[in-house]
């Protein structure tokens, strides 16, 4: 995502600035790290941030970032519990992403701080890491032979012979529904042939002045008809996405079974051979450029930028080259399993949730459906000032990490951990 910024535009402790975290650590806290392996044989690493006290520990960890140094690292720290950050088999690199198979990685994780002697474990899911692990949460609670047995592209999951430790508790902090639901609300619908990231329909271009753009300050002005033709074409191209998806696993299976029946040379290939998807232009949410759609304190802009025609049209984006497999676990607002609006009920167990009020992809209306589909009955929401990353809007204003932490180390001390 773009780096994050102070009102002024210098470079600040962002979500995962390394020399702010490190600088800001207790002087008891010493960091260890610890490669691990998962269920099925992949190698992921942890790293432990522990001072005098071993009873309790909050684990950070998204899908595919890099949160070693998460910015609330030190913040939760001086609650006295140990910190756990973690990466996936898919940082830095998700094109074959797929959420049911980033469980065993987290599993990794939980068993090993089980197996280290915390005796309670809360996950703070972040932004895509709320989905995941809210996948994950859902999935541990259950009996081995209720997991799901395969992803959405129908590889087996594993989930069914592997351990996974349940946890105690859990942090939201501007937690986005899902990657699916997220991408589903900012995929261009205008685009008509998959083929030619050019490709407009005018009637559903965003950018177009006719529809209601507006370059600059003002912002843009779109209309409830427009905003509801526009819904329904981005859910429309998802579905032919997934159409797409499925289409290129079918045709790699069948050429495979082709070949173990005796078939051709060009079988034996086609079986082998996994298709990539580019999908292009998917910074198109239009509650981004019209900020009367459920209004908040965000600014003109996405997460990628001030600027829709750059960030829509460029190389950097969501689910810009996926496998099948992986859009249809991962980006598939129809087809992902790591829904929060489908996994949120199993969480039963004390819960915190954050909502920033400038974020730009947790929108108001959509962070109360989230908070009210949370099954526990020890819940509780806080809505503090600052921005997806939890920085300061206006300069001179205490970054919102700050609050957060103070937010979080409440929680664990009001609920005993």
């Amino acid at each position: 995502m773009a780096q994050d910024e102070k009102p002024n535009g210098k470079p600040t402790a962002g979500f995962r600035n390394a020399a702010w975290t490190m600088a800001s650590l207790p002087s008891d806290v010493k960091v260890s790290v610890h490669p691990l392996q998962t269920a099925d044989g992949a190698a992921v690493n942890g790293f432990l941030y522990a001072g005098t006290r071993t009873d309790t520990v909050l684990c950070i960890m998204h899908p595919r970032e890099f949160l070693a140094t998460h910015y609330l690292v030190p913040e939760i720290l001086q609650s006295g519990c140990a910190v756990f950050t973690q990466t996936s088999r898919s940082v830095g690199n998700d094109l074959r992403l797929e959420h049911e198979i980033a469980l065993l990685d987290v599993a990794a994780g939980t068993n090993f701080l089980r197996d280290a002697g915390f005796k309670k474990i809360i996950l703070v899911g972040n932004s895509g890491g709320a989905s995941l692990y809210g996948f994950y949460n859902e999935q541990s609670l259950l009996t081995p032979e209720r997991r799901l047995e395969r992803t959405p592209g129908g590889r087996p999951t594993g989930l069914a012979k592997a351990r996974m430790s349940t946890v105690d508790g859990i942090v939201l902090v501007a937690p986005h529904p899902g990657q699916g639901i997220i991408l589903q609300s900012c995929i261009d619908p205008s685009v008509t042939d998959e083929a030619d990231p050019l490709s407009v329909d005018p009637s559903l271009d965003f950018l177009d002045e006719n529809n209601g753009y507006r370059p600059g300050p003002a912002g843009s002005r779109y209309s409830e008809a427009f905003v509801t033709r526009y819904r329904a074409a981005q859910q429309a191209r998802v579905e032919r996405l997934d159409k797409i998806a499925h289409e290129h696993i079918a045709e790699r299976m069948a050429a495979r079974k082709r070949s173990k029946d005796g078939g051709s040379r060009d079988d034996r290939v086609k079986g082998v051979f996994s298709a990539a998807m580019t999908v292009w232009r998917t910074d198109a949410d239009l509650r981004c450029w019209d900020l009367s759609i459920d209004p908040s304190d965000r600014p003109i802009g996405s997460v990628w930028g001030k600027d829709p025609l750059q960030s829509n049209y460029g190389i950097v984006g969501f689910a810009r080259f996926c496998t099948p497999e992986s859009w249809l676990s991962t980006w598939s607002g129809i087809s992902s399993q790591a829904n929060l609006f489908r996994t949120a009920g199993a969480i039963q167990q004390p819960c915190l949730m954050i909502e920033y009020t400038a974020d730009p992809i947790l929108f108001p209306f959509v962070a109360r459906a989230v908070f009210d589909a949370i099954g526990s009955s020890q819940k509780r929401l806080e809505r503090l000032r600052g921005n997806h990353h939890g920085m300061a809007l206006v300069e001179g204003e205490p970054p919102a990490r700050e609050r957060v932490g103070q937010a979080i180390r409440d929680w664990i001390a009001a609920n005993g951990f």
